[in-house]
């Protein structure tokens, strides 16, 4: 049975389809959903947690409907918003008990000790939340989803606002998580942390899903490697299983190839052959960034963007 069942959802607002048909498996797995702003992952995110029902369409998350047995739903998944969900008038410890209480978790302090342990809070547990970094406080909502242990869990931009090391220690918990037999349900905006932390995305665009997948298959499905060559000379193209020649400007010889490394062995005879003198060849992989440009169109957010929300909810992660 999969963690996550999504049949034709769908969502509107008035006129406006936000999630148009939307239909998903997802199994024990890192499951990313990416797409511009305004093309739908939040409203996804919200029907599948049941704080919205959707129009159309149903959702299971461990075999229970998200509509119909909303509260089965809630006992098996977490929740960590795009928004600071944490007080920071309290401690990192009180923060957590709040939720342990919340969810009647038995054994109760011994599991806060052990969820601040994981997300590698113990030492600063007693300290105001007001104190913490913005890395801190989103480990902190991570320990506060964690505590009632879910079999799912759901993170809405989960590294937004933090820098570089605090992004990649995030990760480095989810991807623990995961492999402790946890679903993670992801959205962000960041596709080199998809790309390198998920084991499936898919890719929404005005509501729809246009392409799923795991990164790899993607990239070589819709992009091929391209290979460059600086070469002193001029170079006689000829007929090459799986290349494709692009040109020649000046020095610099392009091709591309769907798989650009086997390849290239053959492309240096070749130019060798012709006596051509070889200054650099380097093989170029498509990035997921060339695969989500190539699906998904340009378009505005309704109501535009928020500048003032956004800058308060980094003022909160600091």
């Amino acid at each position: 049975m999969s963690s996550i069942n999504v049949y034709n959802l769908s969502k509107k607002f008035g006129k406006l389809i936000a999630v148009d048909n939307l239909t998903l498996d997802i199994e024990d797995e890192i499951f990313g959903l990416l797409g511009p702003n305004g093309s739908g992952k939040t409203t996804t995110i919200r029907m599948l947690t049941t704080l919205l029902d959707p129009t159309n369409g149903s959702a299971k998350i461990c075999g229970f409907d998200t509509k119909k047995e909303a509260g089965k739903v809630r006992e098996k998944i977490s929740y960590v918003p795009q928004e600071m969900a944490v007080d920071v008038k309290f401690t990192g410890r009180e923060n957590v008990r709040f939720y342990a209480k919340m969810y009647g978790v038995q054994n109760r302090e011994k599991k806060i000790d052990d969820v601040l342990e994981i997300m590698e809070l113990s030492d600063r547990a007693d300290d105001p939340v007001k104190n913490y970094s913005g890395g801190m406080r989103r480990r902190l909502e991570l320990a506060q989803a964690l505590v009632h242990e879910p079999e799912v869990l759901f993170l809405d931009e989960p590294t937004v606002g933090l820098d570089v090391a605090a992004r990649k220690k995030i990760w480095e918990h989810v991807k623990s998580l995961q492999k402790n037999g946890m679903t993670v349900f992801v959205t962000t905006h960041y596709l080199e942390e998809a790309d390198t932390a998920c084991d499936r995305i898919a890719i929404l665009d005005r509501g729809k899903v246009v392409a799923v997948g795991s990164p790899t298959e993607l990239k070589n499905k819709i992009i091929k490697d391209t290979i460059i060559a600086e070469v002193n000379g001029e170079f006689i193209p000829g007929t090459f299983p799986g290349v494709i020649f692009v040109g020649q400007n000046e020095n610099i010889l392009t091709f591309i190839a769907d798989n650009g490394s086997e390849v290239v062995p053959f492309l240096v005879h070749e130019i060798e052959r012709q006596r051509l003198e070889i200054k650099t060849i380097t093989v170029h992989k498509p990035k997921l960034d060339d695969v989500f440009l190539g699906s998904v169109s340009v378009f505005e957010e309704s109501g535009g963007f928020n500048d003032i929300k956004f800058r308060t909810m980094l003022r909160r992660r600091r």
